[in-house]
C-alpha cells in the first residue's frame, strides 16, 4: 500500500485555519479567570459562563459546546475528548472520553483482498466508535463545576438556532470535503445548497436538530444521549447502513478515570494524559531526553536537530508500544528517566542516527499502565486550571450526520491499526497494541497538559494537529521554560516535527533558512509547509496575573480574560 505522506495531509486538513506564523498571539490578561478557544464565540460561551458565578471548569465545558455548534468539523458530542483538570484543592482529574469500537467491532474489520481500505475507517458506518465528549462535560461539572449541563448547554442551543455567520475558515474546511458530505444525504441537505455546493463565507448557518438535540439533553441529561431516543436514532441509522454500532453500545460508555502520566522536567511537573493517550508518555518521553542536554545554551540549529533526534525516538516508540492500556501492555517505563537517559546518549550531535525500530524500555512486561482536534485552555482565580482536547477526527468525522439530530459522527476508528505497520491518515504506524478490538479506545495524539512549579500550576495547554499534537506542547514547553521567552512568544514560534516514519522533519516557512540548511548538513531530509498546528495555553505573568493565548495560525482563535465586578 502507498504510505500516505503525512504532513502533507496534516496540512491539507488544517489549511483552512492557518496562515504562516510570523503574527504574535494576543494575549489577554486578568485576574479571576482567563479562557482560550478557536472561535470566539466559544471563548465568549466561557466568560458567560464566568459571568454566571461559574468557574474554569463551567468556562471549559461551555466553550466546548459552543464549539460542537460554530467549529463542528473539528469537535462536537458526536465525537471524543481527554479532559485534564486540576482542582481548587490540588486533585488532578484525567477523564478518558476517547471513543470506543462497537462490541461487533472484529480485527480485520477494515480489511479487504488482504488490505487494509482506508475508506471504509475514514468514511461512513464503520468509521464511528461510540463518542465519549458529552459523558466528560457531564462528568467534570458534577466534579468540580458550579453550574449544570443545562445552564451551558441551553446558549449554545440558542446559537444552533438562531444561525452564526460562515467565516472564511468553516468554509474552507467545507469546501474541502463537501463531496464526501454529498454521499450522505442529511448530511448534504444541512451543509450544501440546493444546487450541492457548500454554503459559502457569509451563509447564515442554522442547526435546528442540533438546537433540539441540545435541549433535550439539557432537559432529560445525557441519558437522553446514552439510553434514550439518540441512540435509537444511531442504532436506527446502522441498520440501514451497514453499520455495528447500537444503543447497547451507548448504554455501555463509560468515562475512564486514568491517572495522569508525572514527569519532571528541570524542575517542574509535568502533567500528561495516560494511555490511551499518547501525549503524556511522549511528551514525557521526549521532555525526559532533552533534559540531558543545555538547549537554552546551544546555537538555535544544534537545538532543533537534537529536539528532533528526540522526537524521532519518542515516535519509534509510539508506533509499537502505545494502545488502550486496558488491552495492551503499555509499558510506563516510557516515560523512566534512566530509561530517556539510554536514549539521550544515542543522539549525536553533529549528525542524525539511524532509528530501525522501536527500543525497550525497563519493566516491559511488568510495570505497566493501568487497564481534527480544538483545545480548549481555561483557569481561574481558585486554582482550577483546565486542559481538554476534543475531536472528530478529520473534517466532520465520518462525514455522517444522523438524521433528526443534527449530530455529526466521529471517525475515530481510523486511529486503530487497521492493519499493523500500515500507515492511518496521518501516516502513523501502530503495532498490535492499537489493533481493533470489541470495546477497545484507539490511540491518541491529543496531550492535554498542565505544568506545576512548586506544586501551583503555572501552564496548562495543548493544541490541534495530529500527530504534531505532541511536538507542539513539547516546543511551547521548551521555549516558555528553557529559553525563557513569555508564553505569546513561546506559541508563535516557528516549530518543526518529526514522527520516525516518514523520516524527515517538517519545518514551517518561518524557520530561519540557516537553521534548515544546518539540518540538512546533518543529515536531516526537510520538508517545508507554510504551518502547522494550532496550540492554545494559558499561563501566569510576572505580576501573578493569569494570561491566556490562542495561536495566531488559526484565523479566529480569541483568549479572553474575566473580572469579577467589584461588590
Amino acid at each position: 500500500m502507498k504510505r500516505f505522506n503525512t504532513l502533507t495531509l496534516i496540512t491539507g486538513l488544517l489549511a483552512s485555519l492557518i496562515i504562516t506564523c510570523t503574527a504574535q498571539a494576543k494575549p489577554a490578561t486578568a485576574n479571576d479567570g482567563v479562557i482560550a478557544t478557536v472561535h470566539p464565540l466559544a471563548t465568549q460561551a466561557g466568560i458567560d459562563a464566568f459571568k454566571r458565578g461559574g468557574n474554569a471548569i463551567d468556562a471549559a465545558v461551555a466553550a466546548a459546546l459552543t464549539l460542537g455548534v460554530v467549529d463542528s468539523h473539528n469537535s462536537g458530542i458526536g465525537g471524543g475528548c481527554f479532559a485534564l483538570i486540576h482542582l481548587a484543592d490540588g486533585t488532578i482529574l484525567a477523564l478518558d472520553g476517547r471513543e470506543m469500537a462497537p462490541a461487533k467491532a472484529t480485527r480485520d474489520m477494515f480489511i479487504r483482498n488482504g488490505k487494509a481500505d482506508p475508506t471504509l475507517s475514514q468514511t461512513g458506518a464503520l468509521a464511528i466508535g461510540i463518542p465519549g465528549s458529552l459523558a466528560v462535560y457531564d462528568y467534570a461539572l458534577n466534579h468540580g463545576g458550579k453550574l449544570t449541563l443545562k445552564d451551558l448547554i441551553s446558549p449554545a442551543a440558542d446559537i444552533a438556532e438562531q444561525g452564526f455567520i460562515i467565516d472564511p475558515t468553516f468554509a474552507s474546511r467545507l469546501a474541502g470535503v463537501a463531496d464526501k458530505l454529498a454521499q450522505f444525504p442529511d448530511s448534504a441537505a444541512l451543509m450544501l445548497d440546493e444546487t450541492g455546493k457548500p454554503h459559502p463565507v457569509g451563509h447564515l448557518h442554522k442547526q435546528p436538530d442540533l438546537a433540539k438535540t441540545y435541549r433535550a439533553i439539557a432537559t432529560d441529561g445525557i441519558n437522553h444521549y446514552y439510553n434514550g431516543p439518540f441512540a435509537l436514532a444511531v442504532q436506527n441509522w446502522m441498520s440501514e447502513n451497514n453499520g455495528l454500532v447500537t444503543a447497547e453500545d451507548f448504554a455501555n460508555y463509560t468515562v475512564k478515570l486514568r491517572e495522569p502520566v508525572i514527569s519532571n522536567y528541570r524542575g517542574y511537573k509535568i502533567i500528561g494524559f495516560s494511555p490511551p493517550s499518547s501525549g503524556g508518555v511522549h511528551v514525557a518521553q521526549i521532555l525526559n531526553i532533552l533534559e540531558h542536554f543545555d538547549l537554552a545554551n546551544m546555537d538555535p540549529a544544534t537545538r532543533a536537530h537534537v529536539t528532533a533526534e528526540a522526537m524521532k525516538l519518542a515516535f519509534a516508540d509510539r508506533a509499537h508500544w502505545l494502545g488502550d492500556p486496558d488491552f495492551a501492555d503499555v509499558p510506563r517505563g516510557l516515560a523512566d528517566a534512566d530509561y530517556a537517559n539510554k536514549l539521550a546518549q544515542r543522539i549525536d550531535l553533529n549528525k542524525t542516527i539511524t532509528v530501525e525500530t522501536h527500543s525497550t524500555p525497563p519493566g516491559a512486561d511488568t510495570n505497566l499502565f493501568s487497564r481534527h482536534t480544538t483545545h480548549i485552555a481555561a483557569a481561574d482565580s481558585q486554582g482550577n486550571w483546565v486542559a481538554i482536547t476534543a475531536t472528530l477526527n478529520t473534517s466532520y468525522g465520518s462525514k455522517v450526520l444522523i438524521p433528526g439530530t443534527g449530530v455529526f459522527m466521529n471517525n475515530q476508528m481510523d486511529d486503530f491499526s487497521a492493519q499493523p505497520g500500515t500507515p492511518n491518515y496521518f501516516g502513523l504506524l501502530g503495532a498490535e497494541a492499537n489493533s481493533v478490538q470489541p470495546g477497545k479506545r484507539p490511540l491518541s495524539s491529543m496531550s492535554p497538559t498542565i505544568v506545576l512549579k512548586d506544586s501551583q500550576p503555572i501552564l496548562t495547554l495543548g493544541a490541534a494537529g495530529g500527530p504534531t499534537i505532541i511536538t507542539q506542547v513539547v516546543q511551547t514547553i521548551i521555549n516558555h521554560i528553557d529559553l525563557g521567552m513569555t508564553l505569546p512568544d513561546a506559541v508563535s514560534a516557528p516549530r518543526f516535527h518529526h514522527q520516525w516514519r516518514p523520516n524527515h522533519v517538517t519545518v514551517e516557512q518561518a524557520v530561519d533558512p540557516a537553521i534548515i540548511d544546518a539540518l540538512k548538513q546533518q543529515g536531516h531530509e526537510i520538508q517545508t509547509r507554510s504551518s502547522m498546528g494550532i496550540t492554545q495555553a494559558i499561563g501566569i505573568t510576572s505580576d501573578s496575573n493569569l494570561i491566556g493565548v490562542h495561536d495566531p495560525r488559526a484565523r479566529n482563535g480569541a483568549a479572553a480574560g474575566y473580572e469579577r465586578p467589584n461588590e
